[in-house]
This record gives C-alpha cells, sequence and structure tokens, in this order.
C-alpha cells in the first residue's frame, strides 16, 4: 500500500501523493520559490480528521507539517505529511464581549470584513488573506501593534490537538506551558484547529500611501525620522524605497493611524512638506479595508526576503539605505515598531527593544535568487553595527532558524516544551525550535 492510499484510510479529506492529479499544486508553498518536497498532502475535512492523522502518524513514526495557506514555508520540511487546514473555516464574532473565534483555515481579510460593522479589528498585518492562526503562532506584527502589542498576546484560548492526537482547548489556565508556546513560538508544540483572541476598539481608522519620485527619497525619510520620532502609539507608519519591473524608481510613506483624519494629518505633516508628491490615498478608512494600504498581491509568487531589526535609524543608515538604487530588490522597507511591541508581553515573542524593523524583498531571476540575495546581504552588512542579530519569528525566510527570532533564556524553554510535548518528532513546523 503506498503512502497516498495508507493516508485515505485515515481521514475523510482529500488526500494527494506523488503521481496524483494536483499533487504539485496541493504542496505549493505561497513563496513560489520555495520547493516542498513531501510525501503526501492531507486537506483535513474537520478536526477530528486532524486528531485521526495525529494518531495514525504518531504511530506509523511520521511527521506533519501544517500549513493553512503555505506562507511563511521555509522549504526544509523532507519527506513529512503536509496538512492543510483552509477548510477549518468558521468564524465567529462577539462584538459585546469583544472576542472571535476563527478557524485555523480563516483568512485576516474575513475576520476585519467581520469586525469593521462593530467598530473593532483583530492585530491584522499588511495582508489580508495570511491566516490568523498561522500569523499569531509567529507572534504577529500588526499595524496596530504599537499601541496593542503582538497579536499572540491577544489570544484568550486555543483548540489543540496533541502530539497523542487528544483534542483539548487550551488557555492559560488548563495548561499554562503550552499556552505560552504558541503565542508566538511557531507551530512546534501541537496543531491549532482554532483559536480564540480579543478584538480592539477601533471607531476610526485613517491610513492610506503617498508616494514621490526617487529624487525625493532624501527628504521623505529625513521628514519620516521626524514624524516617527515623535509619534503616538495609535501611529505606524513604513518608510518604502520601491522598483517595479518596467517602472522608474519611488519613495513611498505608508500609514495607519487609529483616530481621526485630521489628527492624522497633523502627525505627518513634515512629510505633507515634501514637494512632488505623485499621489496620496490617505483616507478615511473601514477596517476591513487595511489591506489596502499596501496593496500586496493576494495571489502565489516567487520571492526572497530578509529581516533585521535595527537599533536606531542613525544618519549612517539612512546614507547606507540611499547611496544607491536598490536593483535587483523590488522594495526596501522599514516599519516603526516601539510602543506596546517595546514593553514585556508574557509571550516568547517577548519584547522588542529595537525600535525598527528593515524588510528587503526581491523575486529570482535566472540565477535563481543569487543577485537578489547578495543585495540584501550587502545592505545587511553595511548596517551590522545597527542590527542585533535577532529577528521577529514571523519575519524569518528560508535558511534561517528559530534561535534567530528568541533570546536564548526564551529557546531554551520552547526546546524543553518540545522535547516534553512532542517526543517522537510528529511535529515540525517550519522554523523548527530544535533546529
Amino acid at each position: 500500500m503506498n503512502i497516498g492510499d495508507e493516508l485515505r484510510g485515515v481521514v475523510r479529506g482529500r488526500v494527494l501523493a506523488a503521481g496524483d492529479r494536483g499533487f504539485d499544486d496541493a504542496r505549493r508553498a505561497w513563496n513560489l520559490a520555495v520547493d516542498q518536497p513531501v510525501r503526501a498532502v492531507v486537506e483535513a475535512a474537520d478536526a477530528d480528521d486532524v486528531a485521526a492523522l495525529v494518531r495514525h502518524a504518531r504511530l506509523a513514526g511520521l511527521t506533519i507539517a501544517t500549513q493553512p495557506s503555505g506562507h511563511g514555508a521555509a522549504g526544509d520540511l523532507g519527506e513529512v505529511i503536509l496538512l492543510r487546514t483552509a477548510r477549518l473555516d468558521e468564524l465567529e464574532i462577539r462584538p459585546d464581549e469583544r472576542i472571535a473565534r476563527a478557524g485555523a483555515g480563516v483568512g485576516w481579510g474575513r475576520v476585519l470584513a467581520a469586525a469593521s460593522p462593530h467598530g473593532l479589528t483583530g492585530l491584522a498585518g499588511s495582508s489580508p488573506v495570511v491566516t490568523v492562526t498561522g500569523y499569531t503562532l509567529g507572534g504577529g506584527l500588526s499595524w496596530f501593534g504599537r499601541k496593542h502589542g503582538w497579536a499572540a498576546g491577544s489570544v484568550r484560548a486555543f483548540d489543540v490537538v496533541d502530539a497523542a492526537g487528544a483534542r483539548s482547548r487550551v488557555t492559560s489556565e488548563t495548561d499554562p506551558d503550552l499556552f505560552w508556546a504558541l503565542r508566538g513560538g511557531g507551530g512546534d508544540f501541537a496543531i491549532v484547529t482554532a483559536i480564540e483572541f480579543a478584538l480592539h476598539p477601533a471607531p476610526r481608522l485613517h491610513g492610506g500611501r503617498m508616494l514621490w519620485p526617487a529624487e525625493q527619497a532624501p527628504a521623505v525619510l529625513d521628514a519620516y525620522r521626524e514624524v516617527t520620532g515623535t509619534a503616538p502609539d495609535e501611529l505606524t507608519a513604513w518608510y518604502e524605497l520601491l522598483k517595479f519591473p518596467g517602472a522608474a524608481p519611488l519613495a513611498a510613506v505608508d500609514s495607519a493611524f487609529l483616530g481621526d483624519g485630521a489628527d492624522a494629518e497633523t502627525l505627518l505633516r513634515p512629510l505633507d512638506k515634501v514637494p512632488g508628491r505623485i499621489s496620496d490615498s490617505r483616507a478615511p478608512l473601514p477596517v476591513a479595508d487595511l489591506g489596502s494600504i499596501t496593496a500586496e498581491p493576494t495571489d502565489p509568487g516567487p520571492g526572497r526576503s530578509r529581516a533585521e531589526l535595527l537599533t536606531e535609524l542613525a544618519d549612517d543608515v539612512a546614507a547606507t539605505l540611499l547611496e544607491r538604487p536598490i536593483d535587483p530588490l523590488l522594495s526596501v522597507q522599514l516599519r516603526h515598531l516601539g510602543g506596546a511591541l517595546a514593553r514585556p508581553s508574557g509571550t516568547p515573542a517577548g519584547q522588542l527593544d529595537e525600535p525598527f524593523a528593515l524588510y528587503m524583498f526581491g523575486v529570482p531571476g535566472e540565477d535563481g535568487g543569487a543577485a537578489v540575495r547578495d543585495r540584501q546581504h550587502e545592505i545587511a552588512n553595511a548596517l551590522v553595527p545597527y542590527t542585533t542579530g535577532r529577528k521577529p519569528f514571523t519575519l524569518l525566510a528560508p535558511g534561517e532558524r528559530a534561535a534567530n527570532a528568541f533570546t536564548p533564556g526564551t529557546l531554551a524553554r520552547l526546546r524543553d516544551l518540545k522535547r516534553g510535548r512532542d517526543p517522537h518528532g510528529v511535529f515540525r513546523s517550519n522554523f523548527p525550535v530544535l533546529a
């Protein structure tokens, strides 16, 4: 009996193995530059299916990697069973309690669309198609993180399947160690089938993108430094250098402000003084339209990314970023952190003492991405005096390790929990804590 037939006898959901029509599409990562040579793909019908698969995997000596949508895939999976949880798509909004409950397959766009009419929001990132569960297991860096902290810090409960195949509800009271680990420590400890989390007030939101020609990039960066130097926690702003194929290079600032437009305009006034602006999409936004700020692609595509945390946005940092065009990268982005993210969180993500994150992205060419990688490496090396080597788990890239995301004490605690809760290695996350 081959692996596909074996698994079809275990679960009710669809199973695809090598040689089956649709197998290559089913195993595909969101990042098409990442290959996933898995043994089989299981699309679970429900949480009972997940539990049945785990019980079988433990007895058969198999390993399961769970990816609701393929975001964050690292490619280093080996001969695993890839579990897809897209069909676990329940969503409940309890506005009076300011609570949402989302199945493992639910994307942020659905949550925001359902919460927005109630003047509420979850702590979503920039993309509406990223799943709540995958994002939150990695900590979750939100547009509203400066105000409310890590998305993981808002979790109230997880529905999980443990390494023995038992289903349970995990809270800070029922299993404090596992609850702590799942709020930002990755997917190495249990399979999350649903997540319950707090929603936050967002009766008014103002945001959008401002664009300038590249020759204004230094002036825009100076104004950005002024804005972020005094920004309240309600304001998050990202500075970007952009070079799209066939288009002139650009400088941009994306912003999201929890409050009135008049207050947002006052806070962003230094940017309004920079001449030559090409466009400005800033406007009052329903929370449901949060993804429109950056308008990230909502279909899979190839890419190579690298992130660093910056200790300060010093003159030397600005000079490094602006000294020459970013080619062959498509974007070089600065994300303002601080605020609640710089305070203790009670999660593995901890606190971010670094006030800025640098995120570099490019599309691999015929060289397999070597030129993109080299340019990222060049920029990162030049910034070594201002980087710490730590990276948020949610921004780790293929080839990096979980150890890059955590303090030594946190990593040791996560590793101890992994050994105790999953001694047979039934689960493998995108970035295993024991690697």
